[in-house]
């Protein structure tokens, strides 16, 4: 049972990811998360909104501004060890990211205590994509796999995002306004991963996943043209 961050490593299939987010291409292929990141499917069941409160009427131009800075921001996480980096809509339409590092990398199984590679690994996207793009607000979901019950997972998943949200902050020089959320969803069936045959990836399926997105100030820089 592992958390995995907005980039991920898991090999999963095209249901697995349609079912945790649309990605920039167009919407999401299946009901899952889609509230988590805006108005991709029109799931509410998340709960957590990632989008600005500047709302929808923001411009083509501020628009194109931000999709150039979440692309450098995308390019840094990339070059993070064992994570995989997806673009990704917001609730505004806006650019956003989203990494997922391997939960086997963050936590022991049934664990929440970060072990050392995992405090590696948060230095480091500290280091070379929060405390650079520090304009990016940031959410954090723990998921869980379907083994053990539902109320262990669930407060393991949110244990875990609680974990990888204060090592950040009290670890990494993180700030604590730049987090925005760290919600744990536990083994609900429609953020589990999938495999081709359509047996669940027990090990993607437990993960920890950050989505970076525009915070109001980035946007208020793209309108004003500032932002670089």
């Amino acid at each position: 049972m592992c958390l995995a961050l907005v980039v991920s490593g898991c090999n999963m299939s095209n249901t697995g990811k349609g079912a945790l987010i649309g990605t920039a291409a167009g919407g999401a292929a299946g009901t899952g998360i889609g509230a988590l990141i805006g108005k991709l499917t029109g799931n509410t069941k998340m709960g957590t909104i990632i989008g600005s409160a500047a709302g929808t009427a923001v411009g083509a131009t501020a628009g194109t501004l931000i999709g150039r800075k979440m692309d450098k921001a995308a390019a840094a996480a990339k070059a993070l060890e064992a994570a995989q980096v997806e673009k990704i809509k917001d609730s505004n339409g806006l650019d956003g990211v989203k990494v997922t590092f391997d939960n086997g990398i963050l936590f022991s199984v049934g664990k929440s205590t970060l072990t050392s590679g995992a405090m590696s690994s948060l230095r480091q996207f500290a280091t070379n994509v929060l405390n650079v793009y520090d304009d990016c607000d940031v959410a954090i979901c723990g998921f869980a796999s379907s083994d053990g019950s539902d109320a262990t997972n669930l407060t393991l998943s949110q244990n875990r995002a609680n974990a990888v949200s204060n090592y950040l902050i009290n670890n990494c020089g993180v700030k604590t306004k730049q987090i925005k959320s760290a919600t744990g969803y536990g083994e609900n069936p429609e953020y589990l991963i999938y495999k081709a045959d359509g047996k669940e990836d027990m090990a993607a399926s437990r993960r920890v996943e950050v989505y970076l997105y525009a915070s109001d100030a980035m946007i208020k820089a793209a309108e004003e043209g500032t932002l670089q």
